[in-house]
């Protein structure tokens, strides 16, 4: 994930937010990010679901529209 920057934050901020203390998560983001933890795969699906539902910024719009 390391080539879509915008993914990556918002996984980190889903992660931070639904993992905030170590009763929640043993390992802050970028450990988990490096191991794989169940926590991490779950806030990049979020952030995966929650690109979707937002759709496209509007600059990648205009950008597809010119291309």
């Amino acid at each position: 994930m390391q080539h879509d920057l915008q993914l990556r934050a918002a996984a980190h901020a889903i992660y931070d937010a639904c993992y905030p203390t170590e009763e929640w998560a043993p390992v802050p983001f970028d450990e988990a990010e490096r191991f794989g933890t169940v926590h991490y795969r779950q806030a990049v699906g979020a952030a995966q679901e929650a690109r979707c539902v937002l759709g496209p910024r509007p600059e990648q719009l205009s950008l597809a529209t010119i291309l």
